[in-house]
């Protein structure tokens, strides 16, 4: 028989070879036959042995390869890798985020640079929706967050690992009457003393505070997006963020069932509240002659 076929493992072929394996004294030559044959068959006991081992490789699992340690080349070599290597925030970064800004936070001719723009600032660009914005015309303008926020923090998490900077501030509950001197001389100029925004030069306005949260706007003083300067901690300690950010949440009457002055107006100021006190006033003042001249005796009318 030619052995040019495939050998098999089936159960004939371990029957076939079973004398083989006795110690019962010589094989008989009706068994085999000649000693050629019998050497061919020992050689197809261990092809179909070798055969099955071989079918058995593509299942066994090969080991994990080795991550690079960071002094090697390779680690080198690997500065930047894939997305899918980093996990979740490295996703949406390189999705959303490096055409504009560069792979590793350096900017391009699209975008500024963020590398060492630190935690807060990403937080607050993202969760007011600021970015990724919709369109170039969008840009600075609050929005609803385009992630969740456990999208919003793996992103936190892998673009503040480009450099240092101001990181999440933890607030707490400050002193109202400090936050108010506070806030009414480096921030109502812009925001209004109601914090209802305004209008800034070079057609930018300060955005209305009513729908910032503590933490965004504890954001927003340490880092100073768009127009707005920066207050690091050299200019502003943390006792004085908590009462800043104490007293926008009363301009924002989350601390309040009602307005204390009554009706709120739209909250967009003292002088707009004043005006429409002063036609308010006029009114009254036109329907009480108005009145007093229907009262009056036909004869003083002359």
């Amino acid at each position: 028989m030619p052995w040019t076929s495939r050998p098999s493992c089936s159960r004939s072929n371990d029957v076939s070879v079973r004398p083989v394996l006795r110690k019962e004294g010589p094989v008989p030559a009706t068994a085999w036959g000649r000693s050629p044959f019998r050497r061919a068959a020992r050689v197809g006991r261990l092809a179909a042995v070798a055969a099955c081992l071989l079918l058995l490789l593509p299942v066994v699992p090969t080991a994990a390869p080795t991550a690079p340690s960071p002094g090697s080349s390779m680690a080198a070599a690997h500065a930047a890798p894939s997305p899918p290597d980093l996990g979740r925030g490295a996703s949406l970064y390189f999705r959303d985020c490096a055409g504009c800004h560069g792979q590793r936070g350096g900017g391009t001719p699209k975008g500024p640079a963020i590398a060492g723009a630190g935690a807060a600032s990403v937080d607050f660009q993202v969760s007011t929706g600021r970015m990724p914005p919709a369109s170039p015309r969008d840009v600075d303008r609050r929005a609803d967050p385009v992630y969740g926020p456990e999208e919003i923090d793996a992103l936190v998490r892998y673009v503040a690992g480009f450099g240092d900077g101001p990181p999440i501030p933890a607030v707490e509950p400050g002193d109202v009457s400090v936050g108010q001197a506070l806030y009414l001389a480096n921030c109502a100029t812009c925001h209004s003393a109601t914090g209802a925004g305004g209008a800034l030069s070079g057609g930018r306005t300060a955005p209305a505070l009513f729908e910032a949260t503590a933490v965004q706007v504890a954001e927003a003083i340490r880092v100073g997006p768009g127009a707005m300067p920066a207050y690091p901690e050299s200019l502003l300690d943390d006792r004085e963020l908590n009462a800043l950010v104490t007293y926008v949440e009363v301009l924002q009457n989350k601390r309040q069932d009602v307005d204390p002055g009554g009706l709120a107006l739209g909250r967009i100021g003292p002088l707009y509240e004043g005006a429409v006190g002063l036609v308010a006033a006029a009114l009254l003042f036109v329907l009480l002659a108005r009145w007093l001249a229907r009262r009056a005796p036909q004869g003083s009318r002359r």
